[in-house]
C-alpha cells in the first residue's frame, strides 16, 4: 500500500495553510487556515474490511512549564511524547483519496462536531480537547483534523506522521467520543498493512522557514 498527498511532500515542511497556527510578528502565532491535507492512496491489501487514519506529532514537549513563555526556550533534550491530530475511522476500501480542506476548514473554537465525518466516516476526539481544556475560551471536543501548532519557544522541529492503516475490520469498533488510543486497542490484531508520510512544521522563527 502506498500513501501520496498533493498537499505535503514527504520529509519536507506542511505547508501554513495546512496548519492550525501560523507565525506573527507581534504575537508569535495566529489561527491558520487549518486545511485538512489532500491524501491519496493505492494498493491496499486483499481482505481490506475498511481504513484507518490517524495523524500524530511524536515531538510535543512533556510538559507545558516552558511552552510559549516569553524569555523561556522548550530544550532539545526534554523527553517528548505523542500529540494526536487527526483520528478517521470507517474509510471504505473502495475509496482512494481524502480531499484538501474537505475534513477541516479554519480553526473552530470549542471544536468541530463529531463524530459523523463526512461520507459516513467517522471521527475521533484529537488531543487538542486535552490541551485546551484550561482555555475558557477555546475548551471543547476537537473532533477530526486540527492541524500544526508546536509551541513558538520549542528549539526542535516538529514531526507530523499520516499514517494510514488497512484493516480487516468492516467498521472500527469504537463508539461516541473514541480517542486514538481507543482506536489502536481496537485494530491491534486487524492490520492488514500500513502506509506513512512525515511532514515538518515549525513556529520559532530561528528554525527552517515555513513553506
Amino acid at each position: 500500500m502506498k500513501l501520496a498527498s498533493s498537499s505535503l511532500q514527504d520529509g519536507q515542511p506542511i505547508p501554513a495553510r495546512c496548519a492550525f497556527g501560523v507565525p506573527d510578528p507581534q504575537t508569535h502565532m495566529r489561527f491558520g487556515e487549518n486545511l485538512s491535507p489532500q491524501l491519496s492512496w493505492s494498493a491496499p491489501p486483499k481482505g481490506t474490511g475498511s481504513l484507518v487514519l490517524i495523524c500524530h506529532d511524536p515531538d510535543a514537549p512533556s510538559t507545558a512549564d516552558d511552552v510559549n513563555q516569553e524569555g523561556r526556550v522548550i530544550p532539545a533534550d526534554l523527553p517528548r511524547v505523542d500529540f494526536h491530530h487527526w483520528v478517521l475511522v470507517d474509510i471504505p476500501p473502495d475509496r482512494d483519496r481524502l480531499g484538501e480542506g474537505e475534513f477541516s476548514r479554519g480553526v473552530i473554537p470549542g471544536g468541530k462536531s463529531g463524530p459523523d465525518a463526512p461520507g459516513g466516516l467517522r471521527h475521533g476526539l484529537n488531543d487538542y480537547t486535552s490541551f485546551l481544556a484550561g482555555n475558557p475560551d477555546m475548551v471543547g471536543q476537537y473532533f477530526g483534523y486540527d492541524g500544526p501548532c508546536p509551541p513558538w519557544n520549542d528549539s526542535i522541529i516538529h514531526h507530523y506522521h499520516f499514517t494510514l492503516y488497512a484493516t480487516d475490520l468492516e467498521r472500527c469498533p469504537v463508539d461516541g467520543a473514541f480517542t486514538a488510543g481507543d482506536v489502536f486497542e481496537a485494530i491491534e490484531g486487524h492490520i492488514l498493512d500500513k502506509a506513512r508520510i512525515i511532514g515538518t512544521y515549525s513556529l520559532n522563527p530561528e528554525l527552517s522557514p515555513l513553506v
